[in-house]
């Protein structure tokens, strides 16, 4: 039996780490030799040449929305310097960002603005981390409200959507605020003491402006096309001129407003021309309306034509249809005696 001296040697066949005296054999008789070393010897010698190769793995390897990515030492370095969400939270810059707000809210913005440092970090943006107490501290300002977004209109649109519309007088902003600062008898009868409507109240002021029967108020233009196609002429179809199957802002599409509806659109004339021929003509036993889109934001000149709104308004009643108006900003007055360019009001498509 050879001697044991402690040297390791590699197995051609396993390509494993064994001791040369390790390996059971048979003597004579049967009997079997052990190795005088212990197995926990070789074990720790398998750990040791095993872990630089475990430590490389995790010092290079991230994961990134599920994917491995290899990351080099400045990211690696730029990982380990953010900081933690408490130290961040209790830095003075923050103090006066953070006053006034809940700490459950201070803590979600921290640990928002450090993963998002990470995720930089991660897509190569080193320095990432360098700027994170600053968008901290500016998404806190936009939750206390104080940092301001009043800006000057120069677009030479007057009720600009990206802008918030129009701005109010000064007396309805204070009449907003007393009413918001204050209890209101908003769905109760003061008369009877009983439920009433939520609307009731806007309803008697819209007739009153507009010389409707009835009204309904929404959030947008978009939302009132979008509900009054679905009750009116859900299964059916519905006419629009070609030049009024518009696109008006944020996505808003006459086409994609009457799928949703459950209409079907035919398009009748041409971009530049329809005429009240067009319409009539494509009447039929499955149609439910007749849709006319105001441009809103743009405008076609020169060669076009389209019919007046009351005898597009008389063609949908003499053939027992609805005859429907996107009036587009909802105007309410004559716009002309203030040197605005004339925009169609809803007391005028009522009237019609």
């Amino acid at each position: 039996m050879p001697k044991p001296d402690g040297k390791l040697s590699r197995s051609c066949k396993s390509g494993e780490w064994r001791s040369p005296v390790s390996a059971p054999r048979s003597g004579r008789g049967g009997r079997r030799f052990k190795s005088s070393l212990p197995d926990q010897h070789i074990s720790d010698q398998k750990e040791r040449h095993a872990a630089p190769f475990l430590l490389s793995l995790v010092s290079v390897i991230s994961w990134v929305g599920g994917k491995a990515n290899l990351m080099d030492d400045r990211q690696s370095r730029a990982l380990r310097a953010l900081p933690s969400v408490d130290s961040v939270s209790t830095d003075a810059r923050l103090a006066a960002s953070a006053e006034g707000l809940l700490p459950g809210v201070v803590t979600t913005v921290v640990r928002r603005a450090i993963d998002e440092a990470r995720k930089s970090i991660l897509n190569g943006e080193v320095s990432a981390g360098d700027s994170l107490i600053e968008r901290a501290v500016q998404a806190l300002h936009v939750l206390n409200g104080a940092q301001s977004n009043i800006v000057i209109n120069g677009t030479g649109v007057i009720v600009q959507t990206n802008l918030g519309r129009a701005p109010v007088s000064a007396s309805t902003a204070r009449a907003m605020s007393t009413a918001a600062s204050n209890y209101l008898a908003l769905e109760t009868e003061l008369q009877t003491g009983k439920r009433g409507g939520r609307g009731s109240e806007i309803e008697s002021m819209m007739r009153a402006l507009t010389g409707a029967e009835r009204t309904l108020v929404v959030n947008n233009n978009a939302a009132a096309v979008l509900l009054a196609l679905t009750a009116l002429c859900d299964g059916r179809s519905v006419i629009v001129s070609r030049g009024e199957a518009v696109e008006i802002g944020g996505g808003f599409r006459v086409p994609d407003v009457l799928r949703q509806s459950g209409a079907s659109l035919v398009e009748v004339g041409t971009t530049n021309r329809t005429y009240l021929q067009d319409y009539d003509a494509a009447i039929d036993d499955d149609t439910a309306a007749l849709l006319r889109v105001h441009a809103s934001n743009f405008a076609i000149v020169g060669f076009v034509a389209r019919p007046d709104l009351r005898p597009f308004a008389e063609l949908a009643h003499r053939r027992g249809i609805v005859s429907l108006e996107d009036v587009g900003s909802g105007c309410l007055i004559d716009t002309d005696k203030y040197g605005i360019d004339q925009e169609p009001t809803l007391g005028e498509s009522i009237a019609a």
